[in-house]
């Protein structure tokens, strides 16, 4: 087979090369088929085995010359792995890509879990050291909740979104009040007050309550819709379907719709919103109670 092989390669001339591996598509969690995990785990292996192998006096904590150790390269790695969003400013790929520092950001950060909690050597209480070892985990669990936005929600927007953009949304619902307004020229005062309640008590995002949960019970197209949907129902039992509540009832099922969809695509912003404005102020805290707690150190 090998003889073949040999004469098959000489006949064509060419040599047999493997296909380049695509990467393209390769996202920053298996960057480099997970190279910044393998990263992580072995320093946070390294890291408990040095602890569980040194027997310090009294016992362990930040001040033994592994807690020294580990609190700075702890203290590097969270400036280090602050610098993300300078980074995501940079045009270019050296000397470290964007997937690559991401990859690092998340892996490296869950190290932290283990480097920096063995640098206290679990004496924690009511001071500035504990306060940044606590703000230090709230960093990282908060980014563990963003990455689990970041890796669902763009195929949830997307398949919400379908072809339509976020301004054909609102468009679609501004078209729907145009012709609500029309429709309820004809009706009687009653009726035509519920249109107005679709028309002015109806809000498309609401508060940040309405726009986490999606309850919009009490939005006044939800009101009107059910008022009408009970009026159009009498009518039915009793033969007499008025066309002008049934057109109505037509529109605003169709808002209440379009309403549902844009909603859902707020919703899911908003989360990611929520969660920037939690990780980044929280990683600014962070600097400044490590900056408090490395210069007391130092100092007292």
């Amino acid at each position: 087979m090998a003889s073949k092989t040999q004469a098959s390669r000489a006949m064509t001339g060419k040599a047999v090369t493997r296909a380049p591996r695509d990467t393209a598509h390769e996202g920053f969690l298996n960057h480099k088929r997970g190279r910044w995990a393998k990263v992580a785990i072995t320093l946070s292996v390294v890291a408990l085995g040095a602890y569980l192998l040194t027997d310090p006096v009294p016992r362990h904590n930040g001040g033994t010359w592994l807690g020294y150790l580990l609190g700075s390269i702890g203290a590097g790695m969270i400036v280090w792995l602050s610098l993300l969003g300078v980074r995501k400013r940079v045009i270019g790929s050296k000397p470290f890509s964007l997937k690559g520092w991401t990859s690092a950001h998340v892996y490296l950060g869950l190290s932290l879990i283990v480097v920096g909690t063995l640098h206290t050597g679990f004496q924690l209480g009511w001071n500035v050291h504990t306060l940044a070892w606590a703000l230090m985990m709230i960093v990282i669990l908060s980014g563990l909740w963003g990455i689990s936005l970041y890796a669902t929600l763009p195929e949830r927007l997307s398949a919400n979104r379908g072809e339509v953009t976020q301004l054909q949304m609102l468009e679609a619902i501004r078209t729907l009040d145009r012709q609500l307004d029309i429709a309820a020229q004809p009706l009687d005062a009653d009726d035509a007050a519920l249109v107005r309640m679709s028309l002015e008590e109806c809000r498309i995002a609401g508060s940040l309550g309405q726009r986490l949960s999606g309850n919009y019970a009490n939005d006044g197209n939800a009101r009107a819709l059910a008022t009408i949907i009970e009026k159009v129902m009498t009518g039915r039992r009793t033969g007499r379907v008025d066309d002008r509540l049934a057109q109505i009832e037509f529109l605003l099922e169709r808002k209440e719709a379009a309403l549902a969809q844009a909603r859902r695509h707020i919703r899911m912003k908003t989360q990611l919103e929520l969660w920037l404005y939690v990780h980044v102020p929280v990683t600014i805290a962070l600097l400044a109670a490590l900056l408090a707690h490395i210069i007391s150190v130092f100092l007292y």
